[in-house]
């Protein structure tokens, strides 16, 4: 249920909705552009890099920089030109009408333009090692941490053309790739499965599940169990990292009914743009990306967000100024 418009609430010309890279560069662009946004982080500040180790693929970083560290310089440099950052969670908002309205855990704002940045949440197994190893050869992303364990073999939980796109892409890099699927056929696509099958370096373990991921000493992935559902047998294999690649969750669970979205709960913008089909709300990363959900491309959609919000206002602003003034008595000819 959307909540009521409370003009007491605090006024913002721009609100960031998440504080990935796509939040915190919208965050930028809007705080440079004189919008003074207020950016609420969500439940998980930083987004999904603050549970990568190495980031290797971001520009402007040779030598690679961690998830966390890369998401604290982005946000004091949003801060720096003015960006304010609460730790609040957007739990609730409005948007038939302007000021929009967004209710958190903790207070209501009103915003004039609202940039939703919320990112998307990897699917996991459930297993107790997926977090504590998350990072630390568990990953959710073959681009983002393959190229870290070149030479060495993986596991891809998963049969959909996510996981096949993962396993083909790892087996470039890696010495072996195995894929556990929990059934005997792939709902991959077949152009998908034909160059996987193909791939001297990918397997196969069918009607299979992973059960457990075993670590080492320090924070590592050094094997895993498998259970076969057929039989009930387990299988203990040395591995180097787990690929889960079962699907990812966009975070718009609470705009339901205010936004529309595609049948997996993605935001749906104008080609081109980050517009939605509501005036004055913008979305950006992976909350409205099911294809890339790479740290460089949220980013730049962050900048896009930033900009239509800021073209968005100012056109707004130079209607209002070129409204003519109310007159009295019968016009002129």
């Amino acid at each position: 249920m959307a909540t009521a418009e409370q003009p007491s609430s605090p006024y913002h010309r721009v609100v960031v909705l998440g504080s990935g890279p796509a939040g915190l560069t919208a965050a930028l662009y809007a705080a440079r552009g004189d919008l003074a946004p207020l950016v609420l982080e969500g439940n998980q500040p930083g987004g999904q890099l603050t549970v990568t180790t190495d980031v290797e693929n971001y520009p402007g970083f040779p030598e690679g920089i961690m998830g966390p560290e890369l998401m604290d310089k982005m946000r004091e440099q949003a801060r720096r030109f003015g960006a304010q950052v609460k730790f609040e969670l957007a739990v609730e908002v409005e948007l038939s009408k302007r000021p929009f309205t967004v209710r958190t855990d903790e207070a209501v704002y009103r915003a004039g333009a609202l940039i939703v940045a919320t990112g998307a949440t990897a699917k996991l197994m459930g297993l107790p090692a997926e977090n504590d190893l998350m990072g630390y050869g568990v990953s959710a992303c073959a681009t983002c941490d393959g190229p870290l364990f070149k030479g060495k073999r993986a596991v891809v939980v998963g049969g959909g053309d996510t996981a096949l796109e993962e396993a083909t892409y790892l087996a470039r890099l890696l010495e072996e790739v195995t894929v556990v699927h929990r059934r005997d056929t792939l709902r991959a696509s077949k152009a998908m499965q034909k160059r996987a099958f193909k791939d001297p370096k990918i397997r196969f373990l069918w009607d299979s599940e992973l059960i457990e991921v075993l670590g080492g000493d320090r924070p590592s992935v050094t094997g895993v169990k498998i259970r076969n559902l057929k039989t009930g047998a387990i299988s203990e294999f040395p591995i180097d990292a787990v690929f889960v690649a079962i699907g990812h969750k966009p975070n718009t669970d609470f705009l339901a009914g205010q936004l529309p979205m595609d049948g997996r709960g993605y935001l749906k913008v104008e080609p081109g743009s980050t517009r939605t089909m509501v005036a004055g709300v913008f979305a950006a990363g992976d909350v409205a990306d099911p294809h890339y959900r790479q740290a460089v491309t949220a980013a730049g959609t962050g900048c896009m967000a930033a900009i239509d919000a800021e073209h968005f206002l100012a056109a707004e602003d130079h209607a209002a100024e070129s409204e003519p003034a109310t007159t009295t008595g019968s016009p002129t000819h």
